[in-house]
Protein backbone atom coordinates (compact mmCIF):
# COMPACT_ATOMS: atom_id res chain seq x y z
CA UNK A 1 0.00 0.00 0.00
CA UNK A 2 0.78 2.97 -0.79
CA UNK A 3 1.55 6.06 2.58
CA UNK A 4 0.12 9.16 1.94
CA UNK A 5 3.75 10.77 1.31
CA UNK A 6 3.85 8.20 -1.18
CA UNK A 7 0.81 9.27 -2.96
CA UNK A 8 1.44 13.07 -2.93
CA UNK A 9 5.50 12.33 -4.03
CA UNK A 10 3.98 10.18 -7.28
CA UNK A 11 0.42 12.17 -8.04
CA UNK A 12 1.67 12.72 -11.43
CA UNK A 13 2.03 8.57 -12.08
CA UNK A 14 -1.33 8.23 -10.24
CA UNK A 15 -2.72 10.58 -12.75
CA UNK A 16 -1.94 8.69 -15.60
CA UNK A 17 -4.67 6.07 -16.16
CA UNK A 18 -2.08 3.35 -17.05
CA UNK A 19 -0.41 3.46 -14.21
CA UNK A 20 -2.68 4.59 -11.40
CA UNK A 21 -2.34 3.30 -7.55
CA UNK A 22 -2.21 -0.56 -8.97
CA UNK A 23 0.94 0.37 -10.86
CA UNK A 24 1.95 2.67 -8.58
CA UNK A 25 2.41 -0.36 -5.65
CA UNK A 26 3.64 -2.47 -8.58
CA UNK A 27 7.13 -0.26 -8.38
CA UNK A 28 7.00 -0.08 -5.16
CA UNK A 29 6.97 -3.94 -4.68
CA UNK A 30 9.64 -4.65 -7.05
CA UNK A 31 13.14 -5.19 -6.38
CA UNK A 32 15.50 -4.44 -9.22
CA UNK A 33 19.63 -4.87 -8.87
CA UNK A 34 21.63 -2.85 -11.22
CA UNK A 35 24.88 -4.30 -12.73
CA UNK A 36 27.27 -0.92 -12.75
CA UNK A 37 27.11 2.44 -11.39
CA UNK A 38 28.96 4.08 -14.33
CA UNK A 39 27.40 5.97 -17.27
CA UNK A 40 24.70 4.04 -17.99
CA UNK A 41 23.94 3.04 -14.26
CA UNK A 42 23.91 6.88 -12.89
CA UNK A 43 20.31 8.15 -15.13
CA UNK A 44 19.52 4.18 -14.55
CA UNK A 45 19.49 4.72 -10.88
CA UNK A 46 18.25 8.18 -10.92
CA UNK A 47 15.19 7.19 -12.89
CA UNK A 48 14.34 3.83 -10.52
CA UNK A 49 14.62 5.49 -7.65
CA UNK A 50 12.83 8.58 -8.56
CA UNK A 51 9.84 5.97 -10.33
CA UNK A 52 9.56 4.31 -7.05
CA UNK A 53 11.15 1.33 -7.52
CA UNK A 54 10.75 -0.44 -3.98
CA UNK A 55 14.30 -1.85 -3.56
CA UNK A 56 17.26 -1.16 -6.04
CA UNK A 57 20.62 -3.43 -5.47
CA UNK A 58 23.93 -1.66 -6.47
CA UNK A 59 26.58 -3.37 -7.66
CA UNK A 60 29.88 -2.09 -8.37
CA UNK A 61 33.46 -2.54 -6.70
CA UNK A 62 34.88 0.93 -8.95
CA UNK A 63 35.60 4.41 -6.90
CA UNK A 64 34.96 7.72 -8.71
CA UNK A 65 37.69 9.13 -11.09
CA UNK A 66 37.82 12.75 -12.51
CA UNK A 67 37.77 11.07 -15.87
CA UNK A 68 34.02 9.58 -14.93
CA UNK A 69 32.29 12.99 -14.22
CA UNK A 70 32.20 13.90 -18.08
CA UNK A 71 29.12 11.44 -18.00
CA UNK A 72 28.41 9.77 -14.68
CA UNK A 73 26.33 12.76 -13.07
CA UNK A 74 25.70 11.17 -9.76
CA UNK A 75 29.00 12.10 -8.36
CA UNK A 76 31.01 15.54 -7.61
CA UNK A 77 33.96 16.15 -7.52
CA UNK A 78 34.64 15.48 -3.86
CA UNK A 79 33.48 12.17 -4.15
CA UNK A 80 36.60 11.02 -6.66
CA UNK A 81 38.48 8.15 -4.26
CA UNK A 82 35.06 6.89 -2.59
CA UNK A 83 33.37 3.86 -3.81
CA UNK A 84 30.58 4.67 -6.22
CA UNK A 85 28.07 1.72 -5.01
CA UNK A 86 27.98 4.22 -1.70
CA UNK A 87 27.95 8.00 -3.20
CA UNK A 88 25.11 6.47 -5.39
CA UNK A 89 23.07 5.22 -2.61
CA UNK A 90 23.68 8.05 -0.41
CA UNK A 91 22.90 10.29 -3.36
CA UNK A 92 19.15 7.83 -4.36
CA UNK A 93 18.17 8.33 -0.35
CA UNK A 94 18.67 11.77 -0.16
CA UNK A 95 16.29 12.16 -3.09
CA UNK A 96 13.60 9.32 -2.14
CA UNK A 97 13.94 8.46 1.18
CA UNK A 98 10.87 6.10 1.22
CA UNK A 99 12.86 3.09 -0.98
CA UNK A 100 15.38 0.73 0.19
CA UNK A 101 19.07 0.79 -1.56
CA UNK A 102 21.69 -1.85 -1.31
CA UNK A 103 25.17 -1.08 -1.96
CA UNK A 104 27.45 -3.95 -2.87
CA UNK A 105 31.12 -3.64 -3.38
CA UNK A 106 31.99 -6.30 -5.37
CA UNK A 107 32.14 -7.34 -8.77
CA UNK A 108 29.47 -9.70 -10.21
CA UNK A 109 31.11 -12.58 -11.23
CA UNK A 110 30.56 -16.16 -11.85
CA UNK A 111 31.03 -17.03 -8.21
CA UNK A 112 28.64 -15.06 -6.14
CA UNK A 113 26.42 -14.04 -9.52
CA UNK A 114 23.76 -16.48 -8.43
CA UNK A 115 23.48 -15.76 -5.25
CA UNK A 116 23.09 -11.50 -5.87
CA UNK A 117 20.82 -12.10 -8.89
CA UNK A 118 18.62 -14.27 -7.55
CA UNK A 119 17.86 -11.91 -4.68
CA UNK A 120 16.16 -9.16 -7.45
CA UNK A 121 13.09 -9.05 -9.97
CA UNK A 122 14.87 -7.66 -12.67
CA UNK A 123 18.63 -6.98 -13.85
CA UNK A 124 19.59 -4.03 -15.62
CA UNK A 125 22.94 -4.25 -17.41
CA UNK A 126 25.09 -1.11 -17.22
CA UNK A 127 28.28 -2.92 -17.51
CA UNK A 128 31.14 -2.38 -20.36
CA UNK A 129 32.39 -5.29 -20.70
CA UNK A 130 31.51 -8.64 -22.34
CA UNK A 131 32.47 -11.03 -19.22
CA UNK A 132 29.97 -9.70 -17.40
CA UNK A 133 27.18 -9.07 -20.39
CA UNK A 134 27.36 -13.28 -20.80
CA UNK A 135 27.09 -13.87 -17.13
CA UNK A 136 24.19 -11.77 -16.77
CA UNK A 137 22.21 -13.12 -19.18
CA UNK A 138 23.64 -17.34 -18.72
CA UNK A 139 22.53 -16.71 -14.80
CA UNK A 140 19.14 -14.33 -15.97
CA UNK A 141 18.82 -17.53 -17.95
CA UNK A 142 18.62 -20.50 -15.55
CA UNK A 143 16.72 -18.25 -12.85
CA UNK A 144 13.97 -17.37 -15.80
CA UNK A 145 14.28 -13.40 -15.14
CA UNK A 146 14.38 -10.69 -17.48
CA UNK A 147 17.50 -8.45 -18.08
CA UNK A 148 17.66 -4.81 -19.52
CA UNK A 149 20.72 -4.69 -21.61
CA UNK A 150 22.54 -1.64 -22.52
CA UNK A 151 25.31 -0.79 -24.86
CA UNK A 152 27.57 2.17 -25.46
CA UNK A 153 30.05 2.99 -28.57
CA UNK A 154 31.41 6.73 -28.71
CA UNK A 155 27.74 7.94 -30.41
CA UNK A 156 26.01 5.34 -30.78
CA UNK A 157 23.89 2.78 -27.89
CA UNK A 158 21.78 -0.14 -28.28
CA UNK A 159 19.37 -1.04 -25.96
CA UNK A 160 16.93 -4.14 -25.60
CA UNK A 161 15.08 -6.58 -23.00
CA UNK A 162 16.44 -10.15 -23.11
CA UNK A 163 15.10 -13.33 -21.58
CA UNK A 164 11.58 -11.87 -20.84
CA UNK A 165 8.33 -13.49 -20.36
CA UNK A 166 5.31 -12.07 -22.18
CA UNK A 167 1.61 -11.96 -20.07
CA UNK A 168 0.65 -14.69 -22.40
CA UNK A 169 3.80 -16.98 -21.12
CA UNK A 170 5.65 -16.47 -24.41
CA UNK A 171 9.63 -16.00 -23.60
CA UNK A 172 11.38 -13.57 -25.79
CA UNK A 173 14.83 -14.16 -27.23
CA UNK A 174 18.27 -14.24 -24.83
CA UNK A 175 21.20 -12.34 -25.18
CA UNK A 176 22.38 -15.31 -26.86
CA UNK A 177 20.17 -15.64 -29.74
CA UNK A 178 21.56 -12.73 -30.72
CA UNK A 179 25.37 -12.93 -29.64
CA UNK A 180 26.02 -16.59 -29.37
CA UNK A 181 29.65 -16.27 -28.54
CA UNK A 182 31.51 -14.17 -26.58
CA UNK A 183 34.15 -11.90 -28.71
CA UNK A 184 37.26 -10.93 -27.68
CA UNK A 185 37.50 -7.79 -25.93
CA UNK A 186 39.84 -6.68 -28.10
CA UNK A 187 37.18 -7.03 -30.81
CA UNK A 188 35.34 -4.58 -29.17
CA UNK A 189 37.15 -2.07 -26.91
CA UNK A 190 34.98 -0.27 -24.19
CA UNK A 191 34.82 3.18 -23.87
CA UNK A 192 38.04 3.82 -21.39
CA UNK A 193 39.90 3.24 -24.50
CA UNK A 194 37.74 4.64 -27.53
CA UNK A 195 35.84 7.09 -25.81
CA UNK A 196 32.52 8.14 -25.73
CA UNK A 197 30.11 11.09 -25.85
CA UNK A 198 29.13 12.24 -22.48
CA UNK A 199 25.08 12.58 -23.50
CA UNK A 200 25.27 9.51 -24.58
CA UNK A 201 24.80 7.06 -21.54
CA UNK A 202 21.96 9.38 -20.33
CA UNK A 203 19.94 8.73 -23.23
CA UNK A 204 20.31 5.04 -23.53
CA UNK A 205 20.35 5.24 -19.65
CA UNK A 206 16.72 6.42 -19.13
CA UNK A 207 16.02 4.22 -22.27
CA UNK A 208 16.68 1.40 -20.20
CA UNK A 209 14.84 2.97 -17.04
CA UNK A 210 11.78 2.91 -18.65
CA UNK A 211 12.14 -0.55 -19.82
CA UNK A 212 12.21 -1.47 -16.53
CA UNK A 213 8.95 0.76 -15.38
CA UNK A 214 6.99 -0.61 -18.77
CA UNK A 215 7.49 -4.38 -17.48
CA UNK A 216 6.71 -4.00 -14.11
CA UNK A 217 3.44 -2.06 -14.22
CA UNK A 218 2.67 -4.06 -17.59
CA UNK A 219 2.14 -0.97 -20.27
CA UNK A 220 3.22 -0.45 -23.67
CA UNK A 221 5.11 -2.42 -25.46
CA UNK A 222 8.38 -3.83 -23.66
CA UNK A 223 12.01 -4.01 -26.54
CA UNK A 224 11.49 -7.89 -25.90
CA UNK A 225 12.75 -9.28 -29.45
CA UNK A 226 13.10 -6.01 -30.59
CA UNK A 227 16.97 -4.50 -30.52
CA UNK A 228 16.79 -0.75 -30.84
CA UNK A 229 20.09 1.12 -32.44
CA UNK A 230 20.22 4.89 -31.55
CA UNK A 231 23.08 7.30 -32.99
CA UNK A 232 23.26 10.83 -31.70
CA UNK A 233 25.30 12.03 -34.11
CA UNK A 234 22.83 11.55 -37.25
CA UNK A 235 19.84 11.77 -35.10
CA UNK A 236 19.14 8.49 -35.98
CA UNK A 237 17.46 5.35 -34.48
CA UNK A 238 16.13 1.49 -35.82
CA UNK A 239 15.62 -2.02 -34.89
CA UNK A 240 16.10 -4.93 -35.91
CA UNK A 241 13.78 -8.51 -34.97
CA UNK A 242 15.42 -11.07 -32.96
CA UNK A 243 13.88 -14.10 -32.17
CA UNK A 244 14.43 -16.79 -29.43
CA UNK A 245 16.65 -19.74 -30.53
CA UNK A 246 15.46 -23.17 -29.51
CA UNK A 247 18.88 -24.18 -28.13
CA UNK A 248 18.72 -20.67 -25.57
CA UNK A 249 19.44 -22.76 -22.36
CA UNK A 250 21.96 -24.89 -23.72
CA UNK A 251 24.04 -21.72 -25.18
CA UNK A 252 23.01 -20.40 -21.44
CA UNK A 253 24.58 -24.04 -20.08
CA UNK A 254 27.56 -24.47 -22.46
CA UNK A 255 29.04 -21.27 -21.29
CA UNK A 256 30.26 -23.35 -17.74
CA UNK A 257 31.72 -25.94 -19.73
CA UNK A 258 33.90 -23.52 -21.64
CA UNK A 259 34.97 -21.46 -18.36
CA UNK A 260 36.50 -24.71 -17.09
CA UNK A 261 38.58 -24.86 -20.55
CA UNK A 262 39.51 -21.75 -20.34
CA UNK A 263 41.18 -22.52 -16.47
CA UNK A 264 42.64 -25.63 -17.91
CA UNK A 265 44.33 -23.55 -20.71
CA UNK A 266 45.72 -20.88 -17.96
CA UNK A 267 48.85 -22.66 -16.72
CA UNK A 268 51.54 -19.89 -17.46
CA UNK A 269 51.73 -16.64 -15.41
CA UNK A 270 51.98 -13.59 -17.68
CA UNK A 271 55.70 -12.28 -17.75
CA UNK A 272 55.85 -8.86 -16.30
CA UNK A 273 59.25 -6.23 -16.75
CA UNK A 274 59.26 -2.84 -14.54
CA UNK A 275 60.34 0.08 -15.85
CA UNK A 276 63.42 -0.30 -14.36
CA UNK A 277 63.97 -3.38 -16.17
CA UNK A 278 63.48 -2.22 -19.37
CA UNK A 279 65.41 0.75 -18.92
CA UNK A 280 68.76 -1.52 -18.23
CA UNK A 281 67.76 -3.59 -21.27
CA UNK A 282 67.00 -0.99 -23.31
CA UNK A 283 70.64 0.74 -21.97
CA UNK A 284 72.19 -2.60 -22.99
CA UNK A 285 70.81 -2.45 -26.13
CA UNK A 286 69.18 -5.85 -25.54
CA UNK A 287 66.88 -7.17 -28.70
CA UNK A 288 63.16 -5.96 -27.95
CA UNK A 289 60.52 -5.57 -30.04
CA UNK A 290 58.30 -2.50 -28.25
CA UNK A 291 54.22 -2.84 -29.09
CA UNK A 292 52.07 -0.03 -27.81
CA UNK A 293 48.92 -0.90 -27.89
CA UNK A 294 47.13 2.14 -27.14
CA UNK A 295 45.34 4.53 -29.69
CA UNK A 296 46.84 6.93 -31.74
CA UNK A 297 46.24 10.64 -30.22
CA UNK A 298 47.53 8.90 -27.29
CA UNK A 299 50.91 7.46 -28.99
CA UNK A 300 50.89 10.81 -30.34
CA UNK A 301 51.17 12.70 -26.94
CA UNK A 302 54.01 10.20 -25.51
CA UNK A 303 55.82 7.00 -26.50
CA UNK A 304 58.87 4.99 -26.41
CA UNK A 305 61.28 5.38 -28.94
CA UNK A 306 61.31 2.95 -31.41
CA UNK A 307 58.03 1.39 -30.41
CA UNK A 308 55.59 0.52 -32.73
CA UNK A 309 51.74 1.06 -32.28
CA UNK A 310 48.87 -1.45 -33.17
CA UNK A 311 45.86 0.01 -31.55
CA UNK A 312 44.34 -2.60 -28.93
CA UNK A 313 41.58 -3.51 -31.23
CA UNK A 314 43.62 -3.58 -34.17
CA UNK A 315 45.80 -6.42 -32.60
CA UNK A 316 43.59 -9.26 -34.21
CA UNK A 317 43.90 -8.20 -37.64
CA UNK A 318 47.80 -7.82 -37.32
CA UNK A 319 49.46 -10.60 -35.72
CA UNK A 320 51.73 -11.16 -38.69
CA UNK A 321 53.59 -7.83 -37.37
CA UNK A 322 54.35 -8.67 -33.87
CA UNK A 323 57.83 -11.10 -33.45
CA UNK A 324 58.04 -14.44 -32.31
CA UNK A 325 61.95 -15.03 -32.14
CA UNK A 326 62.49 -11.98 -29.98
CA UNK A 327 61.07 -10.32 -26.31
CA UNK A 328 57.92 -8.12 -27.13
CA UNK A 329 57.66 -5.93 -23.87
CA UNK A 330 53.61 -4.82 -24.66
CA UNK A 331 52.63 -1.25 -23.12
CA UNK A 332 50.20 1.19 -22.81
CA UNK A 333 48.94 3.55 -20.31
CA UNK A 334 49.16 2.26 -17.34
CA UNK A 335 49.19 -1.77 -18.29
CA UNK A 336 45.54 -2.93 -18.09
CA UNK A 337 44.89 -2.89 -21.84
CA UNK A 338 48.46 -4.28 -22.45
CA UNK A 339 47.27 -7.20 -20.43
CA UNK A 340 44.46 -8.26 -21.97
CA UNK A 341 46.14 -8.06 -25.48
CA UNK A 342 48.96 -10.50 -24.28
CA UNK A 343 46.32 -12.28 -22.52
CA UNK A 344 44.58 -12.54 -26.19
CA UNK A 345 47.77 -13.86 -27.97
CA UNK A 346 48.83 -16.27 -25.40
CA UNK A 347 45.59 -18.13 -25.60
CA UNK A 348 44.27 -17.63 -28.99
CA UNK A 349 47.92 -17.43 -31.02
CA UNK A 350 50.32 -19.27 -29.01
CA UNK A 351 52.72 -16.43 -28.03
CA UNK A 352 55.26 -17.49 -25.17
CA UNK A 353 57.57 -14.27 -26.07
CA UNK A 354 55.42 -11.28 -24.21
CA UNK A 355 56.03 -9.03 -21.35
CA UNK A 356 53.54 -6.35 -20.13
CA UNK A 357 55.16 -3.28 -18.94
CA UNK A 358 54.19 -3.06 -15.04
CA UNK A 359 52.38 0.21 -15.11
CA UNK A 360 52.72 1.45 -18.83
CA UNK A 361 54.45 4.67 -20.31
CA UNK A 362 53.04 6.15 -17.25
CA UNK A 363 55.16 4.86 -15.24
CA UNK A 364 57.89 5.17 -17.60
CA UNK A 365 57.40 9.36 -17.40
CA UNK A 366 57.19 9.30 -13.46
CA UNK A 367 59.81 6.92 -12.74
CA UNK A 368 62.35 7.22 -15.70
CA UNK A 369 61.96 10.13 -17.77
CA UNK A 370 60.03 12.83 -16.05
CA UNK A 371 60.31 15.34 -18.62
CA UNK A 372 58.25 13.06 -21.13
CA UNK A 373 54.46 14.79 -21.76
CA UNK A 374 52.31 12.65 -19.96
CA UNK A 375 48.24 12.55 -19.90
Amino acid sequence: MLTSSEKTRYQKHLLLPQIGIEGQEKLKSTKVLVVGAGGLGCPVLLYLAAAGIGKIGIIDNDAVDLTNLQRQVLYKVEDIGNPKALVATKRLLAMNDSIEVEAILHRLKKENALQYIQQYDIVVDCTDNFTTRYLINDICVKLNKPFVYGAIHQFEGQVSVFNYTDASGQQGPTYRCLFPEQPSELEIPNCATIGVLGILPGTLGMYQANEVVKMVTGIGKVLSGEFLMIDLLENTSRKIKVKRRPDAEQLARQSETQEQEEIACKTNIMKTLSVEELQEKLEAQEDLFLLDVRNPNEYEICHLDNSVLIPMNHVPNNIKHIPRDKPVVVYCHHGMRSASVIQFLEQNHQFDNLYNLTGGINAWAYEIDPQMDTY
